[in-house]
């Protein structure tokens, strides 16, 4: 299985750039409302000039997107670290409970930052495209790393089995998101309800989908 290319230091800069953007951004958010918060308030508050801001972003909605994009991502390559022995269904469990699981504070606060912006993009169709957005980038990264382990093509049952299973961890998401459970995984019942449990859950309601 092929190495994640390295990241030049430039890059790892302006991904952190990016990310402290975002989380300046979320935080204004849920602090002052969507439309209330300007582009010009998020850079003054990341400490950034405006003309940075929108090297980075064109809008003030897709400056979460790093937010959004860093779960769905890091579910996708924690996929691609998943032991190569693993059956596609067993991979694709174990990568959510080493993405979605909290294990620092940070991933907590970001997580309910991610919980806060879905529950705002009910009425933001510009904040919704860019869940989108990032929802349909992860699907493309799932497809290449279950291609890298088949070893193949990106066959249709590929194709396929990376559009499920995206959309089964999107909805544990979003499920998550729209309720009050912690992002820890406080049960609902006997049930799991933090966004790794949920996503799992959704997964497993898929035993009968023909896996590659």
């Amino acid at each position: 299985m092929p190495d994640t290319p390295a990241v030049s230091l430039t890059e790892r800069r302006k991904n952190e750039t990016r990310l402290d953007i975002a989380r300046t951004a979320a935080a204004l958010f849920v602090a002052d409302g969507l439309r209330a918060t300007r582009a010009e308030d998020i850079a003054r508050s990341a400490g950034v000039a405006p003309r940075t801001f929108y090297r980075y972003f064109p809008t003030k909605e897709e400056s979460v997107a790093p937010l959004f994009a860093a779960g769905a991502q890091q579910w996708a390559e924690a996929v691609r670290r998943a032991p190569a022995d693993l059956s596609v269904p067993d991979a694709l469990r174990h990568a959510v409970r080493d993405a979605l699981a909290v294990g620092t504070e940070r991933a907590a606060e970001s997580l309910e930052w991610v919980r806060a912006l879905l529950r705002m993009s009910a009425e933001s169709p510009a904040l919704r495209a860019v869940w989108a957005d990032a929802c349909h980038a992860s699907e493309q990264t799932l497809l290449a790393i279950l291609v890298a382990r088949a070893g193949g093509q990106p066959t249709l049952d590929l194709r396929l089995a990376a559009a499920v299973a995206s959309v089964a961890v999107r909805v544990g998401v979003e499920a998550w998101a729209a309720e009050d459970a912690s992002a820890e995984g406080a049960s609902e019942g006997c049930a799991p309800a933090g966004p790794a449990g949920l996503a799992e859950r959704c997964l497993a309601a898929l035993e009968t989908f023909p896996w590659p």
